[in-house]
């Protein structure tokens, strides 16, 4: 499993297990006006939505103007389709829809005469069995959170990982494959550093199980991260599945969360 944590550890060390780097901003590059499309469908049943707006510059403000007016519609190789409805300015939603591995989900956004369109593979799902806490080392006011889970064996598995500390979500997002951990029983500890964890803390761990594509997109960014700001570097665009070519991702993935108090 690669490991990132404002550094890409080494491929070759086999305990490798986690990876972490700081926020994303899906804003990237120095110019403005181009499309940003942000979508998710999941197994969970409930609301499923793309969200779109447009890019500013890195430089300027982190407020990004919604794109309203859009058609935005999700089909699947069976034959479904699903037309989302405009809930809140740039936000495209369907109210109750459950995705199901296996798959495929087909993206298609068109607006001001332009058309986007995406596709996105659900994997099955992979039990995230428990999340547990310990004292960090270096510092025993803190807390460092790691989740259990068994990988399956024989297949590639890519994981995202999102954390809350008291409902408020970790600047961080963590990207893992199983190149080192095929078929093991994995503990990944989570490792940021923007939010201390401390006795009595309210966490959740959402585990997220992801096609090839979008994993390459979260690990590109994390690359990115380490090149932004604090590294002298101005981000670029991380690859996308949208065709044609634009800032964002359209992942079908399928996803568990546990809570657990910090001790």
């Amino acid at each position: 499993m690669k490991n990132i944590k404002y550094q890409f550890l080494s491929l070759l060390a086999m305990f490798v297990l986690s990876s972490c780097e700081k926020v994303i901003d899906l804003h990237l590059g120095n110019k403005s006006g181009q499309i940003v499309i942000e979508g998710d469908i999941s197994n969970v049943n409930g609301r499923q939505s793309v969200k779109l707006t447009t890019n500013v510059p890195f430089t300027n403000t982190n407020e990004y103007p919604p794109v309203r007016g859009a058609t935005v519609l999700i089909t699947d190789n069976t034959g479904n389709s699903f037309a989302l409805s405009e809930t809140s300015p740039g936000a495209y939603s369907i109210e109750s829809l459950t995705g199901i591995s296996g798959r495929t989900y087909t993206m298609d956004v068109t607006v001001t005469g332009k058309n986007y369109k995406a596709s996105s593979t659900m994997p099955a799902l992979v039990k995230l069995d428990s999340i547990t806490s310990k004292i960090a080392e270096l510092d025993k006011k803190n807390r460092i959170i790691t989740i259990h889970y068994q990988d399956p064996g024989g297949i590639p598995n890519q994981y995202r990982l999102v954390m809350f500390v008291n409902d408020i979500q970790i600047k961080s997002v963590l990207a893992m494959n199983d190149d080192f951990n095929d078929g093991k029983y994995v503990h990944t500890d989570i490792q940021q550093d923007d939010i201390d964890i401390h006795s009595g803390d309210n966490i959740r761990v959402e585990m997220q199980c992801i096609d090839k594509t979008v994993y390459k997109y979260w690990l590109t960014l994390a690359q990115q991260q380490d090149n932004g700001a604090g590294g002298g570097v101005a981000p670029s665009d991380p690859p996308t599945n949208i065709n044609p070519a634009t800032l964002g991702y359209f992942s079908a993935h399928t996803t568990q969360t546990l809570s657990m108090i910090a001790r």
